[in-house]
């Protein structure tokens, strides 16, 4: 009896023993498993916020796209538009190729000039033309010493002056320019005047006549002193519409009895007395030569060469100009 009662005793110790194991793995279990519930939680916030940030991106991704999209159709349209254009130049200027220009046919060559006709702002006009050129000494050189030395120097000397020649060129390009149906003269002073190419008028278009002029041009030698007044007669009597002065300054001399004027009392030069005159003595008396000259309804414009020592010249020939509605230039040098 004893030993069946303790063999139940020990039945019933081994089951608790095996119960206890049980337990303890039960609760390890349960705590694995919400730890995976704790972590699938996170997982699952994060899938959240990743899918978020994904639809944000996409939805940026459209955005791009769609302004992309925008951009490529404004470059095509803008790629058209420079297509059209170069087309429509290319047809202008094919256009413009076929349109024939009449010009002028000048009855003298002048190739180093063109058809500049506007270059400086001077055109040639009028009904009756009269070009007056200033061959004094000083139409040699800008420098007073180049003047002085070229002065005493041989005849050929004086006719290469760069001035000199300058001034021919300048004569030539005027009447190259003057109209088929003006007549033109022209008068060269020192302290003398004279007519060149003979006394008639030539008109515009006659190459032989123009010719002639310039034949006489070609032989003058540059001398003497700058009497205006000799010049402007000569050429007032021509009774011109326009007047074309080349000269590089105020006149030097003149016609009248200066000693009796009161204005030339201090100007000995004028009267004797002295071989220079001064820059004050030079503008009286070139408003005294304008101002005794009658040139009634003539517009006077002045090609104003440099010279050294003459600062009053381009003032007092502007308001000369200016009074007859013409214009003064003072050319750049590598013109005409």
């Amino acid at each position: 009896m004893s030993c069946g009662l303790g063999a139940i005793i020990l039945v019933f110790m081994l089951v608790r023993l095996n119960i206890e194991p049980s337990i303890s793995e039960s609760e390890r279990l349960q705590a694995d498993l919400e730890r995976l519930r704790a972590e699938q939680t996170k997982l699952q916030e994060l899938e959240n916020t990743s899918q978020s940030e994904f639809a944000a991106l996409m939805e940026k991704l459209e955005s791009l796209s769609q302004d992309l999209s925008h951009d490529q159709a404004e470059l095509s349209y803008l790629r058209k538009a420079i297509t059209k254009q170069a087309q429509q130049k290319t047809a202008l200027e094919e256009k413009i190729k076929k349109i024939e220009v009449p010009q002028k046919s000048d009855p003298i060559d002048t190739p180093e000039t063109g058809q500049e006709d506007y270059l400086i702002g001077l055109r040639v006009k009028g009904s009756k033309i009269a070009v007056l050129v200033d061959a004094s000494a000083s139409m040699t050189d800008e420098r007073l010493i180049d003047i002085i030395r070229r002065k005493n120097g041989a005849a050929a000397q004086k006719k290469e002056g760069p001035k000199w020649q300058r001034s021919r060129a300048i004569l030539a390009w005027l009447l190259a320019r003057v109209p088929d149906d003006s007549s033109v003269a022209v008068v060269a002073f020192s302290d003398s005047a004279k007519r060149l190419g003979g006394d008639r008028l030539v008109r515009g278009g006659d190459a032989n006549g123009i010719s002639r002029i310039l034949a006489d041009a070609n032989e003058l030698v540059p001398h003497g002193a700058t009497n205006l007044q000799v010049g402007l007669d000569l050429i007032a009597a021509l009774r011109p519409s326009d007047l074309y002065l080349i000269t590089d300054g105020l006149p030097t001399d003149g016609n009248s009895g200066y000693r009796s004027l009161s204005p030339f009392s201090d100007c000995s030069a004028l009267w004797g007395g002295s071989s220079t005159i001064s820059g004050a003595c030079r503008a009286r008396l070139f408003a005294h030569t304008v101002n005794s000259v009658s040139l009634p309804g003539t517009k006077v414009n002045v090609i104003l060469l440099p010279i050294e020592g003459d600062p009053q010249a381009s003032v007092e020939m502007w308001k000369w100009t200016a009074r007859t509605k013409g214009l003064l230039i003072t050319p750049a040098a590598t013109w005409p």
